[in-house]
């Protein structure tokens, strides 16, 4: 059949038939399953919109001028809070790391001068094996959320999904523990991801509204018991862990608008630049502290106090085609990083499926390998003559430093060691410093750069909490500063400037940040005049990089099952209705309801909100009243206000309430219908849903095209959005649209298995994806 004729037969069709079969089986509940940690877990999503019932009306009406100010005065109490001790985890990281690391690099070192290197091999990797072993065996059987970078997880959070124990209290002690662990061990990731985790867990259990387990039952903290409130704390934290990594408040503001949150105001940026100045002010005075000698060896490492290229930079229009080169290279190299560390993610999920034996033996032998490489990698390279002109000690015995003695003769030093034998920030410290032209060599620059790319890739999976910034800037920096050796004399920039400049343009064709990335560096290196170039690698890099696939972390919420909703819809959405994609069957209540009718729905489904509609004698035809929720049905079960006749309740049932009672739970304290004890009389009873009821939710009539009803869902944040008929005189609602219903997964496998184009979709469908597939996504 020619593309003509089922255009006509689409058109003479389209609008009596929908898009899709209609041979419809899936229940519609928002509960999913995603890989959280190393387990596949029901994941729920969060209720960002305010139920406005009448209680809640009554609520807000009783409130004076001191619960206003209550409420605002805890609003930036906490996000001061946040600022502290998000700031104090980050220097207490760096701290540990610092001098975990610089104990084991010492010990090691000291045996290789009296040429004990069979010894020192042992010492060094007996000794990052029980690191890697430790931080693995509490990730893995403590809390498997930390796993990873946790980036991924929080802007998932952000966008409205709620996975189990990710923010939780446990996740976050591992994550610290874990972290600091894994970082010293030698392997080739970053603190930076899991301080983002550690920001966002510290943010979430402030905003719990107290805990009755522990005591901590404040009245003031209960105005935060809300979904709405906890995101826009864990958004400030988030940006206090960026700001906390890199020393970088600006740059965490702009992360956190950027890549983190899908919901952003302007109270909410100036929230975020109160916490983030906190996390600056408190990291300064700390760095102030640990300059007069008291941190042990921490004090000349550490991205917290990166001052690392604070020299006047002068360019001309002659360097713009090596900046040009760079960003097509960061680009390229960008999306092929992607690419493979999605292959090896999804690759590891099959070993990790196994059982936790399987991902502790993972992770050793990373480990192992990973010492082998930093320890025999090394002996390729010759050893370098010092510099006469050397700004620091040659040949550098210890941990820190540009001329790493390692096997070499007095008077001399390993270049690829001072490289690869180091930890990443010192490695990226000796890669961004000026006045190195000559310092390493061709053959030990290009075998570190694939030494870190593969390295970080390999990495990432394992069972301990890891993060992608650093290695990724360890990485483009080092091929960043080859492409600056291959342009020698013809180019008037520096090594070091082109290695900032490929750490920006390998970020940006990883990570497909701008902005934020732009004013990270920056205030990394301390330098506004690298902004013209910054800005100009960034922007190649990602649009070069964006022409392959998504950024990195896009991707490991696919692998992992996040239900993320993207900006953008698919431009086959246009073609099809919201009445297409709604699934049934659809579960109602009536305003008066009879309690054992409300119990046996609870029992037998998992549905976290229902429509409730009002008929005779409340109503001459069916109309639609509002939506409750689960949570708010449980509760009114719990307080059993029933009544033995349908008869609307008084308004002194408002009395045995209080707001706290219908507040959200904290974290997997949320009542479960199972633990409520309802007799055989109090089943014949009657429940009145009215005044608990959202008699103001949000509908979308069912002709609406479901792009643009998934660009409302998203914008404001929702988790249920009521579809309700075009023509009067049928049922009131005809559907819920949840997060589930937006999914290309859900809608391209939605049709009937008897259509056999483009994987269960219809005739129809097939075409629109034909004429749509090339047009630009809204």
């Amino acid at each position: 059949m020619s593309t003509n004729s089922i255009n006509g037969a689409t058109d003479q069709e389209s609008l009596t038939l929908p898009l899709l079969t209609s041979h419809r089986s899936l229940a519609n509940s928002t509960s999913q399953v995603a890989i959280v940690g190393a387990n596949v877990c029901p994941i729920e999503s969060l209720d960002y919109e305010i139920a406005e019932n009448d209680f809640f009306k009554q609520d807000w009406r009783t409130r004076g001028k001191i619960q206003i100010f209550q409420y605002v005065f805890m609003k930036w109490s906490l996000c001061f809070l946040i600022g502290v001790i998000v700031s104090l985890i980050g220097f207490f990281n760096n701290i540990a790391v610092e001098n975990i690391a610089g104990i084991k690099f010492v010990i090691t070192s000291n045996m290789m001068l009296f040429n004990r290197y069979g010894m020192a091999f042992l010492v060094f990797s007996v000794s990052n094996l029980v690191l890697t072993l430790f931080a693995s065996i509490v990730t893995a059987f403590v809390a498997p959320a930390a796993a990873g970078s946790g980036i991924p997880e929080v802007k998932a959070y952000l966008n409205g999904v709620d996975a189990p124990g990710i923010l939780s209290l446990r996740t976050l002690f591992v994550k610290i523990i874990g972290s600091i662990s894994a970082v010293s061990s030698s392997l080739h990731i970053g603190k930076a991801g899991p301080m983002v985790h550690i920001g966002a867990c510290v943010a979430s259990l402030l905003g719990q509204g107290g805990s009755k387990k522990y005591r901590l039952t404040w009245k003031w903290l209960r105005f935060f018991k809300n979904d709405r409130d906890r995101r826009d704390l864990v958004t400030c934290g988030s940006a206090a862990g960026i700001a906390a990594a890199f020393r970088a408040p600006v740059g965490g503001v702009l992360f956190a608008l950027e890549e983190m949150a899908s919901w952003w105001r302007s109270a909410l940026l100036w929230r975020a630049f109160f916490v983030t100045a906190v996390v600056a002010i408190v990291l300064r005075a700390l760095i102030d502290l640990c300059l007069s000698g008291k941190c042990g060896l921490f004090g000349t490492g550490g991205l917290i106090m990166f001052d690392v290229y604070s020299a006047n930079v002068t360019y001309h229009l002659i360097d713009v085609p090596s900046v040009l080169l760079l960003g097509v290279i960061g680009g390229i190299l960008g999306s092929l990083y992607n690419f493979l560390l999605d292959m090896v993610l999804r690759v590891y999920n099959l070993i990790n499926e196994k059982g936790i034996f399987y991902r502790i033996f993972l992770a050793c032998s990373i480990s192992i390998f990973t010492s082998c490489l930093l320890f025999g990698l090394p002996w390729l390279a010759s050893c370098q003559p010092c510099p006469a002109d050397a700004s620091e000690a040659c040949p550098t015995i210890g941990r820190s430093g540009n001329y790493k003695k390692f096997q070499c003769q007095p008077g001399h030093y390993n270049d690829l060691a001072s490289l690869i034998f180091n930890t990443n920030d010192d490695a990226i410290r000796n890669l961004f410093s000026r006045d190195t032209d000559s310092e390493f060599q061709y053959s030990s620059i290009l075998i570190f750069f694939v030494t870190c790319f593969f390295l970080s890739i390999f990495s990432y999976g394992i069972v301990v909490p890891a993060g992608l910034f650093v290695p990724v800037i360890v990485t483009g920096a080092s091929y960043g500063r080859f492409v600056g050796m291959l342009v020698g004399s013809e180019s008037s920039l520096n090594h070091g400037l082109y290695a900032v400049l490929g750490a920006a343009s390998f970020l940006g064709g990883s990570m497909r940040m701008t902005v934020s990335l732009c004013v990270i560096i920056l205030e990394l290196t301390n330098n506004l005049l690298l902004l013209p170039l910054i800005m100009l690698v960034l922007l190649v890099s990602k649009t070069v990089a964006d022409a392959f696939n998504g950024n990195i972390y896009d991707l490991i919420m696919k692998v992992k099952g996040f239900p993320y909703l993207e900006m953008h819809s698919e431009p086959y959405m246009r073609q099809l209705t919201v009445g297409d994609v709604v699934t049934g069957p659809l579960q109602l209540f009536h305003g008066l309801e009879k309690v054992g009718n409300i119990v046996h729905v609870l029992q037998t489904t998992t549905h976290n909100g229902f429509p409730v509609i009002d008929d005779s004698p409340l109503s001459e035809s069916p109309v639609l009243y509002g939506l409750i929720l689960r949570a708010h049905l449980i509760e009114l079960l719990k307080k059993k206000v029933f009544s033995s006749t349908p008869v609307p309740i008084g308004a002194d049932a408002f009395n045995q309430f209080s707001a706290s009672d219908f507040s959200k739970k904290g974290s997997g304290n949320g009542d479960k219908i199972e633990d409520i004890e309802i007799t055989e009389e109090e089943m014949e009873m009657y429940l009145d849903l009215h005044p608990f009821t959202n008699a103001s939710p949000y509908t979308v009539v069912e002709t609406m095209s479901l792009a643009k009803a998934r660009v409302l869902f998203r914008e404001l944040g929702l988790r249920h959005l009521l579809v309700i008929p075009k023509i009067s005189g049928r049922s009131p609602v005809v559907g819920i649209l949840t997060r589930h219903d937006f999914m290309p997964e859900h809608i391209l496998g939605a049709g009937g298995k008897e259509s056999g184009h483009l994987g269960h979709l219809s005739q129809a469908m097939e075409v629109a994806l034909e004429n749509e597939v090339v047009r630009t996504p809204i």
